[in-house]
């Protein structure tokens, strides 16, 4: 009967741990959508450009400004959004090989905002360049600090 007892108290205070953990553990923060339009580019000017290298550091590069709009339909700012797009240049062939992350923006208000975002791009790529597919994702509250 004391066995019994015993399991009881521990039965009990597994729930009441579990029940009370429902109001302590913080609710996750879901992705929100950015929609971003108006997508255009412009060359860098002179002191962002000096010295632009691609990743290998093998090669020079050119430096370009992405530009556009970004809505947030929500009602609240949405920080550290990640910007995703595709950039192919004048022949259709990938100007970021496997990687589709480009950049954040730190902070989107309620409604639509400018961004700008900047890029290098190998310099034996041809122009012009074509942006598409570009979208961001933000969370609701701070998540870097």
């Amino acid at each position: 009967m004391q066995n019994y007892s015993r399991l009881t108290q521990i039965i009990f205070t597994f729930c009441l741990i579990a029940f009370l953990s429902w109001f302590v553990i913080p609710t996750a923060e879901a992705l929100t959508q950015i929609r971003l339009f108006d997508i255009s580019y412009k060359d860098c000017p002179p002191e962002l450009a000096k010295g632009a290298v691609i990743s290998s550091g093998s090669a020079s590069a050119n430096c370009f400004i992405v530009t556009g709009k970004a809505e947030n339909g929500t009602y609240k700012t949405v920080y550290d959004a990640d910007i995703y797009g595709r950039i192919y240049d004048a022949n259709n062939d990938s100007v970021m090989q496997n990687r589709t992350r480009l950049g954040s923006i730190t902070e989107v208000p309620p409604g639509t905002s400018d961004f700008e975002l900047r890029i290098s791009v190998p310099a034996n790529q041809p122009l012009p360049l074509q942006l598409k597919q570009f979208k961001a994702s933000g969370f609701s509250s701070q998540v870097r600090r």
